[in-house]
């Protein structure tokens, strides 16, 4: 589990599931993820239909394209075991993830776990293969977001909840994701975002940033979505598919930072072999590159490749 290989999430696309037309509308859409939603999406007296819809859309298929998850409840409310046994025994054999939200401990992750465990044995599944998304969304989670981390290999994203973050710690906005009136100075979530970010990276999980909810301000999302992928998210939801291509663009390298990239892992293995005199640093045009570009390097080129992105130039050595 611990090297499972972490497939990109720049666009995840949340689909209530008690809409079937929508449900069937997310095959044909260009999103990395698609998580089908029992949660906050769902009204408590179409939740159990809801669950239903998500089995036969599962197994229908259709989004193989698409890393597949289901956000279940949360483990305060009466319905998450259930979500998690039907959604599981009914379409285990074609999910990828199950999304817990409202993550507080370490322990709600073990949890999770364990029930998950289970039904892959019972069910004759992998056991281990099913993924696990924790959602950050108030103070304890985020107090508790390193032991959360650790707490199961089966973790592959850590996720950002603006909105009830927000309602959590007292925030004075309405705008999820926009800056509070009177904070002039700064950004009022970097913290929260660096901490997520550090807990990803140090446990090698993916740092997913949640909505933007102003599904029309097409620039306000672009705004919001850089913020994060500066820093080192790696992706962003989408609530509508009109935002679906701007989180792929915004969490995809420019081409010409993802060519610089290759040609610098290029640069840098030739300089450190034989033929390019075992060299530990190198000039590449102007630039002197070293062991620290290539670690740079690498980062960019990850994101790029997995976004399916094609080099266009190439490097060659120089004459002796």
């Amino acid at each position: 589990m611990s090297n499972k290989v972490l497939r990109p999430r720049r666009s995840s696309l949340a689909v209530p599931g008690s809409s079937v037309k929508m449900l069937d509308k997310a095959r044909g859409l260009k999103s990395d993820q698609l998580f089908m939603d029992l949660e906050d999406a769902v009204a408590p007296l179409a939740k159990a239909d809801a669950r239903k819809n998500i089995v036969q859309a599962l197994n229908e298929g259709g989004y193989e394209d698409k890393i597949r998850a289901v956000r279940v409840n949360d483990w305060t409310t009466q319905w998450t075991y259930t979500d998690v046994i039907e959604i599981v025994e009914g379409a285990g054999a074609n999910l990828d993830c199950i999304m817990l939200p409202k993550v507080q401990t370490a322990d709600q992750i073990v949890a999770l776990d364990l029930l998950l465990t289970q039904l892959e044995r019972t069910n004759g599944l992998e056991v281990g293969r099913l993924g696990i998304e924790a959602q950050i969304e108030n103070a304890m989670g985020l107090i508790n977001i390193n032991a959360i981390a650790a707490a199961s290999p089966r973790i592959e994203s850590i996720i950002f909840g603006p909105a009830d973050f927000m309602a959590s710690i007292n925030m004075k906005s309405l705008v999820v994701g926009e800056q509070p009136p009177g904070y002039d100075t700064g950004d009022a979530y970097h913290h929260i975002l660096m901490s997520i970010l550090m807990a990803a990276r140090a446990y090698n999980k993916q740092a997913i940033d949640g909505p933007y909810l102003g599904i029309k301000d097409l620039e306000g999302f672009r705004r919001v979505a850089g913020r994060s992928a500066a820093l080192g998210f790696d992706g962003k939801w989408a609530l509508h598919p009109d935002q679906i291509e701007l989180a792929n663009e915004v969490f995809s390298p420019k081409q010409e930072d993802y060519d610089h990239a290759e040609m610098i892992l290029d640069a840098y293995d030739w300089a450190t072999s034989s033929a390019g005199g075992a060299k530990g640093a190198v000039m590449l045009g102007d630039e002197m590159i070293d062991e620290a570009s290539r670690k740079m390097a690498l980062v960019v080129s990850a994101k790029g490749r997995a976004a399916g992105m094609k080099r266009t130039q190439t490097f060659t050595p120089p004459e002796a």
